[in-house]
């Protein structure tokens, strides 16, 4: 599937923007309520359904039914970080009003890494195909 230059500059524009706008919407030192987690919960969740849809009427209905499956494995792999991120929290004694600051500059670490060792392993693929049995037996070994 070919996906023009123009789609993958404007995804990576979005996300960057909400990125902004998460970032500029929770600055200071300040608890979350559960009324603001839920807001900004469904506000995430609609724009990842409304992507969603747009990759339905751009490319159909099973690249859409692929971005769908992926999210949800996403969404379902996040709710077990909760509890590691409230055992670094405790274990590093991290006060309640500076976690939500912690957990963003974390994500978005977190972000850049994936970016990072994703380009590093397309480049090593490109160079030696070969690397690609070893990537597979990782995997193999791993799960």
């Amino acid at each position: 599937m070919h996906v023009p230059a123009w789609v993958w500059a404007a995804t990576l524009a979005a996300i960057l923007a909400m990125l902004a706008v998460d970032m500029l919407a929770n600055r200071g030192a300040s608890e979350a309520t559960t009324r603001q987690a839920l807001l900004w919960s469904a506000v995430w969740v609609a724009l990842g359904t409304g992507f969603g849809t747009v990759v339905w009427a751009a490319w159909g209905a099973q690249r859409a039914g692929e971005y769908f499956g992926g999210y949800l494995l996403e969404k379902s792999l996040s709710v077990d970080n909760i509890l590691v991120f409230a055992l670094i929290f405790s274990s590093f004694a991290v006060p309640r009003a500076y976690q939500r600051r912690v957990l963003f500059l974390g994500v978005l670490g977190a972000l850049v890494m994936r970016a990072a060792m994703i380009a590093a392993g397309a480049a090593l693929l490109r160079r030696f195909e070969w690397v690609l049995y070893i990537f597979g037996a990782f995997l193999l070994l791993t799960t």
